[in-house]
């Protein structure tokens, strides 16, 4: 019987966890948040106790986590007392961290890969995020099965943090996408231009995109700004897509100015805010209030 654990249970990782619930005999999880543990353990799963006790007990292991260092630190964890047969980062953590991550694993027979999804809250809760994954070939076959069961899977090589690249560059066209939507509709309200309407049309034509057809509608035009994803969390993977590319010696001009508008988002809105709030500082740039109502 495979045991797998699933470490950090977060606005991402709870629901991917869940989705794991009655596909897998036995699911172990731990959080630093103990109302996140008891709500996977609610649904099925049991409580691990700690990073170290899952890897002590579990064959495989997913971490879902915030930010690079923090991967890094429970990993160590997962593997200080015991090894695990493979370890999945799902986060978006860089492709150094990923070698990092091989290079602590590889010496006690641990498989590394490194997979990182996209979709957002709303893909991991119903299942449908697109998974990048990197990470040893011959064991490909035992990972699969797992990760189909929270989104669909693309194997992207062998290459330690070939599915962190794949996600980084995901990552700029999305954000991308909502700046030039921004500017986009923003043209269009400063020429008195429904912009609900301005929506409609954009989706219809060669300008749709991730931007028009989910975060517009969602967060934007009913002035919510909630979408669900931090511009903190935002600038950090365009900070480790940048620091790639300029490892690899890649032009990234496009996103050097991503990086400048997160930069000036969090400076007005704070460290709370969501990514779509983006939107407010390019408004603001041209003289419509971002606060106005609907």
């Amino acid at each position: 019987m495979t045991i797998v654990g699933f470490l950090g249970l977060g606005r991402m990782g709870g629901p991917m966890a869940g989705n794991l619930v009655g596909h897998i005999e036995r699911l172990l999880v731990h959080d630093l948040s103990p109302g996140a543990v008891e709500a996977l353990v609610a649904k099925g799963a049991e409580a691990a106790g700690s990073a170290a006790a899952m890897g002590e007990r579990c064959e495989i292991v997913f971490m879902s986590l915030p930010t690079p260092a923090i991967v890094r630190a429970a990993a160590a964890e997962v593997i200080s007392a015991g090894s695990p047969k493979i370890l999945c980062d799902l986060s978006t953590s860089g492709p150094k961290l990923a070698l990092a991550l091989h290079e602590l694993c590889t010496p006690k027979g641990i498989a590394s890969f490194d997979a990182p999804v996209s979709g957002g809250i709303r893909g991991a809760e119903q299942g449908t995020l697109a998974i990048m994954a990197g990470g040893p070939e011959a064991l490909w076959p035992e990972l699969e099965p797992l990760l189909n069961c929270i989104g669909k899977p693309f194997y992207m090589g062998e290459t330690p943090g070939a599915g962190q690249v794949t996600k980084l560059a995901n990552n700029l066209l999305s954000l991308a996408a909502i700046a030039t939507t921004a500017e986009a509709m923003t043209l269009g309200i400063k020429a008195g231009l429904d912009p609900a309407r301005m929506i409609e049309v954009l989706n219809a034509g060669t300008g749709a995109n991730s931007a028009t057809r989910d975060k517009w509608p969602r967060a934007v035009l009913p002035r919510t700004f909630d979408f669900g994803f931090s511009a903190q969390l935002s600038l950090k993977d365009t900070r480790l897509a940048l620091d790639e590319a300029r490892a690899m010696g890649v032009p990234l001009p496009t996103g050097e100015r991503l990086a400048a508008l997160l930069d000036r988002t969090l400076a007005t809105y704070g460290d709370d805010a969501d990514f779509t709030e983006m939107a407010k500082i390019v408004e603001a740039d041209a003289g419509l209030d971002p606060n106005r109502s609907v």
